[in-house]
């Protein structure tokens, strides 16, 4: 028998029709923001009926709230690795830029930017939680430039502004072209290049 002669089961439709539910609210946060969305306009987007979309998510702060776990959980990248002492700074941070750009280049990781963005437009309260959990995911950075500070590998004055700028050095190719203008994402080559020379550069003023 022709497999896609198979109806879907129940739980399997069900599934679909959350999935486009909640691509639908995705893209009408970007476009409109949070207030000015409307659980009808997800409806129409997706297809289904407005009680399909009640009856998956109660209200639209609990599918607000259900994209942003969906997309945090999707971008998941794992522990990043600890500073060393005995390791060749280089090294390390070559390693630790790559997987941030590695994340930066991460689908869910950047819809997850633009929806807290878009959300910061038009309610900057609602946005601070999300934007300090974007943060999280690029804590990894800021720890290791204050083990090597403590450690007198790296000397500064304030290692929190000193990881900043690291972060800033970075998102410069690899975050914000993509987000606000559409570019496409760095390729490998790319991503390397911005890597050790990004890392050559904070490493010859703070080494």
């Amino acid at each position: 028998m022709d497999p896609s002669a198979i109806p879907d089961s129940p739980q399997r439709l069900t599934d679909r029709k959350r999935a486009a539910i909640v691509a639908a609210a995705i893209d009408e946060f970007l476009a409109s923001g949070f207030e000015a969305t409307s659980m009808d306009r997800i409806a129409a987007r997706a297809s289904v009926s407005k009680r399909t979309v009640y009856n998956h998510f109660p209200s639209k702060e609990a599918l607000f709230a259900a994209i942003l776990r969906q997309l945090w959980d999707a971008s998941a990248a794992g522990d990043a690795p600890a500073y060393r002492a005995t390791v060749p700074l280089r090294a390390q941070l070559i390693d630790l830029l790559m997987r941030k750009l590695r994340l930066l280049n991460d689908a869910a990781f950047l819809s997850l930017a633009r929806v807290a963005i878009a959300a910061g437009i038009h309610s900057p309260e609602r946005a601070r939680d999300m934007v300090a959990r974007i943060g999280e995911r690029e804590e990894d950075l800021t720890l290791w430039v204050r083990a090597a500070a403590a450690d007198g590998r790296l000397k500064m004055p304030d290692s929190v502004f000193a990881a900043q700028q690291l972060h800033g050095l970075v998102k410069a190719f690899a975050f914000w072209p993509q987000v606000t203008m559409g570019q496409p994402p760095l390729d490998e080559t790319q991503q390397r290049q911005v890597a050790e020379s990004t890392a050559d550069l904070f490493l010859a003023r703070y080494a």
